[in-house]
């Protein structure tokens, strides 16, 4: 994957992990063995880029990509597409520190996947987190793909969440509407910021409890921790989250928030299409400590 840096003198390493998913750490090991390359050329870590310089990144081998038997929840599948329930703690696709049991390592055995995203996340069309469970659409093909990647950026693609936050919501209905970037802070984390690319998250409440409110939640956007990151800053951090919130944890399972439905129009039928799944038992198990 080639990225085009943008503004002056920022280092390579920190550069690297405001366009990946992966730890400063873990960039620094890829720069190490020869996995990036500024211009063509290998350089440290340190090294200052200027805007128009090429970053190459190209740390996903051919390892990495050996097909896995896996037990995967298949909601739907075709010629194109498939429609997959996302377990808890299964990571989307390879990268740095991930490099076997992922989301892509049990699709690749079970079928071929589209390469639009080169060897790093065939078929991969849009992400959930790892310790975020629920529906995904992977592509196939290449048409299908490219089908179905300019329906998610024009909007046109329904995704609804469910997510247990800590406190009582007043409102029965909100919007979110805040700018989302790479912490200043923390550059493994997200954050609200006014440099920030558009963000917007709708959410109504299902259930209100105690200590703690059930809510459902549409995006508008689909920016890297959005819920997460926007459920955190008005002040409703969701229940279980291992990294926003600072909250007391139940388990190691993971926040809970749960992809519950997609809809999208088929690439080859152009009919519409939705899913629904069930909420799994590492939420429910936690939701029940609530009741």
């Amino acid at each position: 994957m080639e990225y085009q840096v943008k503004e002056n003198d920022i280092r390579l390493d920190i550069f690297l992990t405001s366009v990946l998913d992966d730890s400063r750490s873990q960039v620094t090991k890829m720069i190490k063995s020869g996995e990036v390359l500024v211009n063509g050329k290998q350089v440290k870590a340190g090294f200052l880029l200027s805007i128009g310089d090429k970053v190459l990144v190209n740390h996903v081998s051919k390892d990495t990509m050996i097909p896995e038997k896996m037990n995967l929840d298949i909601v739907y599948e075709d010629d194109d597409l498939i429609v997959v329930n996302k377990a808890n703690g299964v990571v989307v696709h390879p990268g740095a520190g991930n490099t076997s049991g992922t989301l892509v390592n049990g699709l690749l055995y079970h079928t071929k996947l589209s390469d639009v995203n080169g060897d790093e996340r065939p078929g991969i069309v849009h992400r959930i987190d790892a310790y975020t469970t629920g529906l995904l659409m992977v592509a196939k093909n290449n048409k299908a793909h490219e089908f179905l990647a300019k329906e998610l950026a024009l909007k046109k693609t329904y995704r609804k969440y469910i997510a247990l936050v800590w406190g009582v919501i007043p409102n029965d209905t909100g919007e979110i509407d805040a700018p989302i970037g790479r912490s200043k802070n923390d550059r493994k984390k997200m954050a609200v910021r006014s440099d920030g690319k558009k963000a917007v998250t709708h959410f109504r409440v299902l259930k209100r409890y105690e200590k703690a409110t059930l809510i459902e939640l549409k995006l508008e956007t689909g920016r890297t921790h959005q819920i997460r990151v926007h459920l955190d800053y008005i002040g409703h951090p969701i229940v279980n989250d291992p990294v926003y919130g600072n909250r007391k944890l139940f388990d190691d399972t993971g926040q809970c928030l749960h992809a519950k439905e997609l809809g999208f129009v088929h690439p080859r039928s152009l009919k519409y299409m939705q899913f629904d799944s069930e909420l799994p038992l590492c939420f429910t198990n936690i939701l029940k400590k609530f009741e």
